[in-house]
């Protein structure tokens, strides 16, 4: 039976691993080399690394720390903080990572994302859009880490940035993250309805079930981060991923 990917999202800062909640104050909770080598032995289907302070801070992907990642990871991995260039691309590709997450620099400029898609192909180009409600409840995209509300609607973003070649959209709830409540399930629905590639749901799963909500609500792959790092009510940092056998269950029909 297929069974959506479920994918831990590993913060980078600094070249350490770090957790927030909303987006902020984030929390270190390890080596990412660590991180990688226990979810290797868990048989994960695949790793996200996002460096939260590249594209604020203005600095280059940390290509020496993302080539020990990749050779240490035995999974597909996917990275994205910092990359504005197609060079930029072209490196982290030859580091060993084979996609890359497109945030700030998709929403300003769109058309990157077409020569991207067009010099590597669309299935190396995922697109990361970050969501948060206004006091009206209206939702718009905020780029670098959360601090700049541009005021586009993310339905009809993701629309149209799947007609400049994005192979996948990584949709992530800044009110959700870190909170383990679940995912914007609504969020998830409406720009599944509305794209043909794939969704991938982030910010909020908290359990099992939450993963299968963001699947029922139309993402074809589940990411999380606190999920995967934290354990028991007093968050307890601890390396975790469900059993095969688990999300077996989980998502049979």
């Amino acid at each position: 039976m297929q069974i959506p990917r479920v994918i831990p999202v590993l913060l980078l800062k600094d070249a350490g691993l770090v957790k927030t909640q909303q987006f902020k104050e984030p929390k270190y909770v390890g080596d990412p080399i660590n991180a990688v080598k226990i979810f290797n032995e868990k048989e994960v289907d695949e790793l996200i690394f996002l460096d939260i302070a590249a594209g604020k801070e203005k600095k280059k992907p940390n290509l020496k720390l993302l080539h020990e990642i990749a050779t240490e990871c035995f999974m597909p991995l996917c990275y994205g903080g910092g990359i504005k260039t197609l060079e930029d691309i072209k490196s982290i590709i030859n580091a060993g990572v084979e996609k890359v997450a497109l945030n700030s620099i998709a929403v300003e400029y769109p058309d990157f994302v077409k020569k991207a898609a067009d010099m590597f192909g669309c299935s190396t180009i995922v697109v990361s859009i970050d969501v948060k409600k206004n006091f009206w409840g209206k939702k718009t995209i905020y780029t670098y880490s959360g601090s700049q509300n541009t005021g586009i609607d993310p339905v009809k973003f993701a629309s149209d940035i799947q007609n400049y070649g994005a192979g996948e959209l990584l949709i992530n709830s800044i009110d959700k993250d870190g909170m383990m409540t679940g995912y914007d399930i609504d969020l998830i629905n409406q720009i599944s309805k509305e794209v043909d590639i794939p969704v991938i749901a982030c910010g909020g799963a908290g359990n099992l079930q939450h993963l299968k909500q963001g699947y029922e609500a139309g993402a074809s792959a589940l990411a999380a981060g606190s999920m995967f790092v934290f354990h028991g009510p007093h968050r307890a940092v601890l390396i975790n991923y469900p059993s095969q056998k688990d999300l077996q269950n989980l998502f049979k029909r």
